[in-house]
């Protein structure tokens, strides 16, 4: 996929900025931190608390992020077992230690759910001074978490039975030793420089590759459309997740599996599902991949033919981009007394699964974490945490909802602002959706700029998956709104 950016500059650089401004301001996005609220954070700043349950670990921890990350989830340190296999340490923020159930800052992050990103800065689920200062695991810093160990087998597999078992997760502090980006890390790792522990992410995460392939899970390596700014002005462009990402990402998804599985053997949890796809999505799949000239025989299952594409090809990402449709329908479900809700799995990760990785920006990661330290200790959970059970999938629905809103409300925003003054301009596109009862009305994917817009084709049905010449007749960034038509 080209990844030239294309640059706003002059008026509608100002049209941009002040359209985000009103977003930022709606009513639906959460407003300045109450003075309350700020308050109890500068206080859990400087005093946590909950105290760890173990000294502080002398573990060489280092985080993988974007660059300029501050607000830190995470930190890993792996290593090989004695004898076969890998130790996976995976230390994760201890919000709780900071927050007092039922008080302001707690009362606080219910309301606003989740984090919320724009192209200019983001509305935190957490005042700063925590989520990018004291509960944030910066280097160099002493940092209270909850820290996983999850033994593998030489196969990558969790060592959860038998002689050999091996799982914790319990409060500590940590120290982080390095903070690396993706590029860095890939950097290193292609070029034979990086060291253990940090050589062993691509090694463990081929691993759990393999065995998410083995038992169906689906990892859709979409070209993203991202919007950043550089010196000053805004870029569009599309960005192919590097190797590195997906191997960091199977760290995550390890721990979100094995926390599932402790919150399912304890009777008490809240689980991220996604039902199987429905009866037809996939034959409309199949459909699509021949309009798109893409071969995809009977014997070869959904998933094996997902990881066989290149996202480089226009043809294959158009088919990717239709994939997604298949992924939604994700929520959360909460489960007490061991009666497991339906469905009970993430059909995408084709396992039982949490979010619990990311606590200074989920709200619901917090609250697996506290399940998950408790019935590892054999303890039943905290009276706050079950108490916010049955309300907490209701509250992450409506914070997906306003993260999407968001999301979709800013790339619409950029969108139009870099195309409002080429009205009249013929684009190569790709058709990469058509409406079924409407199959004059879709989605075309161009690649320079990088936009993904409605495109009408006047009753003349549109040709899914093919490369198509398309004229731009409509760019209101006030609307905001980007109409094509074929030309």
């Amino acid at each position: 996929m080209p990844r030239r950016p294309m640059h706003l500059t002059g008026a509608a650089e100002a049209t941009l900025r002040t359209a985000l401004r009103e977003i930022r301001t709606s009513p639906d996005v959460p407003g300045p931190f109450p003075p309350e609220v700020l308050a109890e954070a500068e206080t859990a700043a400087r005093t946590p608390g909950i105290g760890p349950d173990t000294p502080v670990s002398d573990l060489p921890f280092l985080t993988v992020d974007p660059p300029g990350s501050t607000d830190l989830d995470q930190a890993m340190h792996l290593a090989r077992r004695p004898g076969g296999g890998y130790r996976v340490h995976y230390a994760i923020a201890d919000v709780a230690a900071f927050v007092t159930p039922g008080g302001p800052l707690d009362r606080e992050a219910h309301r606003r759910v989740q984090t919320l990103y724009f192209p200019d800065g983001r509305v935190p689920l957490h005042p700063p001074v925590l989520s990018e200062g004291a509960a944030s695991l910066l280097p160099g810093r002493t940092v209270p978490a909850l820290l996983w160990r999850i033994d593998l087998d030489a196969d990558g597999a969790p060592l959860t039975t038998g002689p050999t078992a091996s799982l914790d997760v319990r409060r500590t502090l940590v120290r982080s030793r390095a903070r690396l980006d993706y590029a860095h890390v890939q950097r290193q790792i292609d070029t034979g420089t990086a060291e253990e522990p940090l050589a062993l992410l691509r090694e463990i995460g081929r691993l759990r590759e393999a065995l998410e392939a083995e038992r169906g899970g689906i990892s859709l390596d979409v070209p993203e459309q991202e919007i950043s700014e550089r010196d000053g002005a805004f870029v569009l462009a599309y960005r192919a997740p590097l190797p590195a990402e997906g191997w960091n990402a199977q760290i995550s998804l390890l721990t979100g599996m094995t926390a599932a599985d402790v919150m399912i053997a304890s009777g008490t949890g809240i689980l991220r599902t996604l039902p199987t796809a429905p009866d037809g999505a996939v034959a409309r799949l199949r459909r699509s991949a021949t309009a798109l000239g893409i071969e995809w025989p009977h014997h070869v299952s959904y998933a094996a033919l997902v990881r066989a594409l290149d996202a480089r090809e226009p043809r294959h990402a158009a088919f990717l981009q239709e994939c997604t449709t298949l992924l939604r329908g994700a929520g959360y479900t909460a489960f007490t007394g061991g009666e497991l809700p339906t469905p009970s799995v993430h059909a995408a990760v084709a396992h039982a699964y949490t979010h619990c990785t990311a606590p200074l920006r989920r709200l619901v990661d917090r609250y697996a974490g506290e399940l998950c330290v408790a019935a590892v200790a054999g303890r039943e959970p905290p009276e706050w945490v079950t108490a916010a059970l049955p309300a907490l999938p209701g509250e992450m629905a409506e914070g997906s909802r306003r993260a999407n809103a968001v999301e979709r409300a800013c790339v619409d925003l950029v969108e139009a602002a870099v195309l409002r003054d080429r009205v009249g301009e013929v684009f190569d596109g790709v058709v990469v959706d058509v409406k079924d009862k409407s199959p004059d009305v879709g989605t075309v994917h161009l690649a320079d700029p990088a936009v993904v817009a409605r495109i009408e084709g006047d009753g003349v049905a549109l040709p899914l998956g093919e490369r198509l010449p398309v004229r731009l007749t409509h760019a209101d960034p006030a609307t905001p709104s980007v109409l094509f038509t074929p030309a």
